[in-house]
């Protein structure tokens, strides 16, 4: 079944702002107090679970940073996510940090290709028939290893997610992976 035209305009504006936005953090200059592995501000990888996908992530010094994922998840395929992130020290470690932080989440779906908002044996959560766009808030709480001597981070995070487009729904994420620092 073919995306209507909406929904195609408003996906091909909401890549292209992620890939503008992706551009402008890895060519903008930045204080070198990022503490991202060896230092470096930009990173890549693989996020496994809800939602699985490619991510970016960008540190704006040594406690915050920005994270972008695009892939699939049952909020929608594709799901398109960004989270401003606060790390902290909790366990007196430099490998070791936890991280939390608000989002904005971003999905395309339909039931025809098996995409659903919040399907959750018909109670209560959001449910729709034909091709859909849905937007939803989110508070991620995450742990993040960062190792010493490689240009690797790995993570696992949870949070709850609140739909607020096409109507209200909650749900809770979580994901692993590893981020990649060029």
């Amino acid at each position: 079944m073919p995306i209507p035209m909406l929904n195609q305009r408003f996906l091909l504006s909401a890549f292209i702002l992620l890939l503008i936005s992706v551009l402008l953090l890895t060519f903008t200059p930045t204080p070198s107090s990022a503490k991202g592995p060896k230092n470096k501000e930009f990173g890549f990888g693989i996020t496994l679970g809800e939602p699985t996908g490619l991510g970016v992530k960008y540190w704006m010094d040594r406690e915050t940073a920005l994270v972008g994922v695009i892939g699939g998840s049952f909020f929608g395929s594709p799901h398109i996510g960004a989270d401003y992130l606060w790390h902290f020290d909790a366990f007196n470690s430099s490998i070791v940090k936890m991280y939390a932080g608000p989002g904005l989440v971003l999905g395309f779906g339909s039931r025809s290709s098996g995409v659903v908002f919040y399907k959750n044996r018909g109670r209560g959560f959001y449910y729709r028939d034909s091709d859909s766009f849905g937007m939803a808030v989110r508070m991620m709480f995450g742990l993040n290893i960062i190792p010493r001597r490689a240009p690797l981070e790995f993570f696992l995070e949870v949070g709850p997610l609140v739909g607020v487009v096409p109507d209200f729904g909650a749900a809770f994420t979580g994901a692993l992976g590893a981020r990649f620092y060029p």
